[in-house]
């Protein structure tokens, strides 16, 4: 009998990232919950999805897991190797996950060559022989639709697209099984967004990647993905399998976030967000969208925070009154 815990690439348990702010001499110190008990699970070959509005703690939960940032609290299992604390040095970290990020000029060195790019890291994982460098690069560039020429180019040299395509060619060099793609197409032209998101389809599959695409880009996140967990003031509050997130969402925060996708038709979606996003230095008592809320009642304000239900097969939602609000009588896509 097959192991279900070998399907998993990456498991994140109770995952919280508080920053101090303040302190001193003006006042006491308090903290701003970036990721505030995330638990996550990646499988091998899959793309989850992770949606929510700017400042949500999206890019905080990829750094820490990437180990780019230190967890205040939680556990972080890579590939089945315990990643937390002192349990995997961030250079072993690099071979299983890598990142793509959202600009792709401002992530390139300007001053360096395509090749110096691509040639540092196998350089400091221990690949020194030149033409086995040599090879790996132009494989490679050839891979993400460049030609071996382009090695020697600079950054400023090629389009926002080309850029973006040298950018995945980084992160995959090192052959990572995982890969996080934080807003990999939001910068570019919208002519050459399908190229990169068909780009990173077919090398997920070449390649037997598992991404998690991070957008606030619904309908990207909806072409690509196969879970969705969408994420709000640092706790996910809903997750589960992207057809049943898009015609089935429960959390009256996931409906106000699809009800925002453009429709040429003018149907009815549901209510849109009102409000700001509460300051995270001053976090609402028991459910944290209770603020915005058109389906808040006095429940929703009291503590403890709500713990995650389900409501569907593997389609968990944290929300107190999640089976006394009504279920979309239409599929809202």
């Amino acid at each position: 009998m097959n192991d279900p815990s070998n399907d998993m690439i990456l498991k994140v348990e109770d995952l919280a990232v508080h920053f101090p702010v303040g302190g001193g001499l003006f006042g006491p110190r308090r903290h701003l919950y970036a990721v505030d008990g995330v638990d996550l699970e990646l499988k091998r070959g899959e793309c989850l999805g992770l949606v929510g509005e700017s400042g949500c703690g999206k890019s905080t939960l990829a750094l820490t897991i990437l180990g780019l940032q230190e967890p205040t609290r939680g556990r972080i299992v890579l590939d089945g190797h315990e990643a937390s604390g002192e349990g995997m040095k961030r250079k072993a970290r690099a071979l299983i996950a890598q990142m793509v990020f959202q600009d792709p000029y401002s992530s390139l060195n300007p001053r360096q060559t395509v090749r110096k790019t691509l040639e540092a890291p196998l350089r400091l994982h221990g690949i020194t022989t030149q033409s086995e460098i040599d090879g790996r690069i132009a494989a490679m560039l050839g891979r993400v639709g460049l030609r071996p020429d382009h090695a020697e180019r600079y950054p400023h040299e090629f389009s926002g697209g080309q850029r973006q395509r040298i950018g995945i060619a980084r992160a995959l060099i090192l052959d990572p099984k995982i890969v996080i793609l934080d807003e990999p197409v939001s910068a570019l032209d919208v002519s050459i967004r399908a190229q990169i998101i068909n780009l990173l389809l077919e090398l997920k599959e070449k390649l037997g990647l598992s991404y998690i695409m991070i957008s606030h880009d619904l309908g990207v996140v909806e072409h690509m993905s196969d879970r969705v967990a969408v994420m709000y003031l640092g706790r996910i509050v809903e997750t589960g399998g992207w057809k049943s997130i898009f015609t089935n969402p429960r959390h009256p925060y996931t409906r106000a976030l699809i009800s925002a996708i453009p429709d040429p038709f003018k149907r009815s979606r549901g209510d849109k967000i009102t409000g700001e996003i509460p300051n995270p230095l001053d976090m609402p008592i028991g459910c944290g969208f209770h603020p915005r809320c058109p389906e808040a009642r006095e429940i929703c304000h009291t503590p403890p925070v709500p713990h995650m239900e389900e409501v569907g097969e593997a389609h968990l939602v944290r929300c107190r009154r999640v089976h006394e609000i009504a279920a979309p009588d239409s599929p809202l896509l």
